[in-house]
């Protein structure tokens, strides 16, 4: 697209009303996407991570507990 014809496209995007809707829409997710209660992918990691790690210590826990639980009887 010529430099010509893209600026007088751009002139145009920006004197109609579509700009504005355009402009609205993008506020109106921005403002939801804030309200809804989300992490971070790296967060989200994290949290995985230390999930992982519990569910082995809770694994391990309950091993020693059997074997404990045999040790009486």
């Amino acid at each position: 697209m010529s430099q010509q014809w893209q600026s007088t496209v751009e002139q145009l995007m920006s004197n109609s009303p579509l700009k504005d809707l355009t402009d609205n829409v993008k506020t109106f997710l921005v403002g939801s996407l804030r309200n809804l209660d989300v992490v971070t992918r790296e967060e989200f990691d994290v949290q995985a991570a230390m999930l992982a790690r519990t569910r082995e210590k809770l694994e391990l826990l309950e091993k020693q507990v059997t074997a404990l639980e045999v040790q009486l009887k």
